[in-house]
């Protein structure tokens, strides 16, 4: 883990007009918090400000999260300009974008749009300002009494459940819809691309085993299903692959869950980079083995078998997650696995869980025009006259393929 950043002089602070190239731009201050909010902006951003050198982007950091491990190594690897949080206070910036809504901005005038980093509002998750729970996604009293915070859904039903959890929120929420889910959508055409690169032919399905962070997640409920699948599934018909959440790496570290997922890892498991590969390996996958959290849905609203070998207390109810618990089949992880999953996929319907994405996603597709949009409109500029890009999704951008180390040979007469 890298150190606290150094103050920043340019293209933000006190003397930043005598050192930056661009002149007269409008500045964006991007919250980087944990892993998980700071990777859904670095993948949002770019397609909302592409090509406009009236905007500068740079990352606060905020490290205060108890997942905020590995956030200063995405951000310099990416290339962003990077200020330590407590600059904040000593600049002017002109729009504050954050995936993260548990941050405390400093006292201003500037407009602060909170986007989520996952599906809606579908969690309890511990409040680090206390002993409680909270939902996730609702931001502190204090900026929606400034009247400054706008938060972005992907669903109208989620501007309704946050005004009647929490009243403060009625009229500050963006209907926008879910870029990343738009992005799943646009890569599925490409799926035998990116079957190709996981090592996924020959005929073969491809199993995601997916988990969120915390006791009541999979990896917190069944951490031995990994070894177990990789055990059952035959290899030359299967290939296992898990995405694990970025919190769970940051908490652990990925040395020890290497450590403590060695031996599906020797058996040929392949784990997913939680910062951009697991979307590939989504849109390629044959069947889902999930839990509460968004992968699972995600999955389930492409079209994809599901089964939960897990789910949470802490999935609120009457939201699109909660449907998913009471509509997917079950996995047992001490029954036969492969037995179990090939029934999920022989009596799946691609429609099965189309209503629950509807409940999820409104007007799918339009997510990025109407994010810039409202980036735009908070910023005071005119709106650039040319299209937004359209979401893409590449290839993994690294193979996580590694030769198998371990086997259980079986001969029939």
């Amino acid at each position: 883990m890298r150190g606290s950043p150094p103050l920043l002089r340019t293209p933000l602070g006190p003397d930043a007009r005598r050192w930056r190239t661009f002149p007269g731009q409008k500045a964006v201050v991007a919250a980087a918090r944990t892993v998980t909010s700071t990777v859904r902006v670095l993948e949002t951003l770019p397609d909302l400000l592409r090509g406009d050198s009236r905007v500068a982007v740079v990352f606060a950091y905020d490290p205060t999260s108890a997942f905020s491990d590995g956030v200063l190594d995405l951000l310099h690897d990416a290339g962003c300009r990077v200020m330590p949080w407590s600059q904040l206070a000593d600049v002017e910036p002109d729009l504050i974008v954050s995936a993260s809504e548990n941050v405390d901005v400093p006292a201003g005038d500037c407009p602060v749009l909170v986007l989520p980093h996952g599906v809606g509002f579908q969690k309890l998750v511990p409040d680090s300002r206390s002993s409680r729970s909270r939902l996730s996604g609702l931001v502190p009293d204090a900026l929606l009494e400034a009247g400054r915070a706008w938060l972005a859904v992907s669903h109208p039903d989620q501007a309704d459940q946050l005004a009647a959890a929490h009243p403060k929120t009625a009229g500050r929420t963006l209907l926008v819809g879910d870029p990343c889910f738009d992005q799943l959508r646009r890569g599925l055409p490409r799926r035998e691309e990116h079957r190709r690169a996981l090592g996924v032919t020959g005929g073969r399905r491809l199993a995601v085993l997916s988990s969120t962070w915390g006791p009541t997640s999979l990896l917190g409920r069944e951490p031995d299903l990994p070894r177990r699948l990789l055990a059952e599934l035959p290899y030359d018909e299967y290939r296992v692959a898990a995405v694990i959440h970025p919190n769970v790496r940051s908490a652990h570290g990925d040395w020890d869950i290497r450590r403590a997922l060695a031996p599906a890892v020797d058996a040929g498991l392949l784990l997913m980079s939680p910062v951009h590969d697991w979307r590939p390996a989504l849109t390629a996958a044959d069947v889902v083995i999930g839990d509460h959290g968004s992968v699972t849905l995600y999955g389930a609203a492409l079209g994809k078998p599901v089964l939960l070998a897990a789910f949470g207390h802490d999935a609120v109810p009457r939201t699109a997650a909660a449907a998913l618990g009471g509509a997917a089949p079950r996995l047992d992880p001490h029954g036969d696995l492969l037995g179990q999953i090939e029934e999920a996929v022989r009596t799946h319907v691609p429609d099965r869980y189309a209503d629950i994405a509807r409940r999820a996603f409104a007007e799918p597709g339009q997510s990025v025009a109407r994010l810039r949009t409202a980036v735009y409109e908070l910023l005071n500029l005119p709106e650039p006259r040319s299209a937004p890009p359209l979401p893409a999704l590449p290839a993994p951008s690294s193979s996580p393929v590694v030769g198998v180390t371990s086997w259980r040979v079986v001969t029939t007469a």
